[in-house]
């Protein structure tokens, strides 16, 4: 789960908005964790089913109520909202099957590519100007990954595609996001694309379901609750203070994934991934510092 913020539409208040970014890329973390945790006890389909359904019905109980079922799912641009659920479906098959084999904090690390993705695509998708301080930063993004995977290392196998590819799924998604902001509401948004992909993958379940436990039961609700949740308050924080003073804290989310691979996992990155993980901060604070300047 990577950090997508839907603009700043507030007045500033910067503290409340830190602290509710703060605690949205901890719950991202957390679901992360979970879904590595579960992929090491059920098929990758099932896992990230369950985020999808419980994601989608916590959204049926919390929105629909108040708009109407009508209202809520309306869209002017239907086959843009299927895109962008299945670019959003491709983030999260390729970044679960990825944390099988990758470590939690260099995997999520290399998701971080998804807004220097977003940089570069802008520019044939999008027409939009890009400066030469970006191109440069987003060149610094890749030799940070090259810096995290570097050949001869652990992580250099196929494996690491794996997060890449979610990378760049993530990267379609938000620029079908941007695309899509001006059509229609942030609610019909994520309803949507929390509808269509809980109806794909449980359409794949019977083919690869699992009886949980009781306890992996409530894990896999926790998982949905986690996202549903950290997308709520990554909402509100975009309310109350500007993207450009929000994203440094956005980065966040890898210190808590490193924490939780520690705790959890047993895993503490080396010293080539952590200089890795910093030039690719790094390099996604420089883009979004120039997007500010802009």
């Amino acid at each position: 789960m990577n950090v997508n913020h839907p603009g700043y539409k507030g007045a500033e208040q910067p503290i409340k908005g830190i602290a509710l970014i703060c605690l949205a890329v901890l719950l991202f973390a957390s679901h992360d964790t979970l879904s590595k945790y579960l992929s090491g006890f059920y098929p990758i389909v099932m896992v990230v089913w369950a985020r999808y359904v419980v994601h989608t019905l916590l959204m049926l109980v919390i929105f629909v109520p108040r708009s109407g079922f009508s209202v809520v799912v309306r869209t002017k641009r239907p086959g843009l909202q299927l895109l962008r659920a299945l670019c959003l479906i491709g983030t999260s098959l390729f970044f679960t099957t990825g944390l099988r084999y990758i470590p939690l904090a260099e995997a999520t690390a290399v998701t971080f590519l998804a807004p220097l993705l977003v940089t570069a695509l802008s520019v044939p998708l999008l027409h939009e100007r890009v400066t030469r301080n970006q191109w440069l930063a987003v060149l610094g993004g890749f030799v940070g990954v090259l810096i995290v995977v570097r050949p001869g290392g652990a992580l250099f196998t196929p494996a690491i595609l794996l997060p890449l590819c979610s990378a760049l799924c993530f990267g379609f998604y938000q620029l079908l996001t941007r695309l899509l902001s001006g059509i229609d509401s942030p609610t019909t948004s994520n309803f949507l694309t929390g509808i269509l992909n809980s109806l794909i993958m449980t359409a794949l379940l019977p083919f690869f379901w699992s009886t949980p436990t009781l306890l992996h039961g409530l894990f896999m609700i926790g998982l949905g609750t986690c996202g549903m949740l950290g997308h709520m308050l990554l909402t509100q924080a975009f309310r109350h203070a500007a993207p450009a003073m929000l994203a440094p804290f956005s980065y966040g989310q890898i210190l808590f994934a490193g924490m939780y691979g520690y705790l959890i996992f047993d895993h503490t990155p080396d010293s080539f991934g952590v200089i890795g993980i910093t030039v690719i901060c790094l390099s996604g604070l420089a883009v979004a510092w120039g997007q500010r300047k802009r």
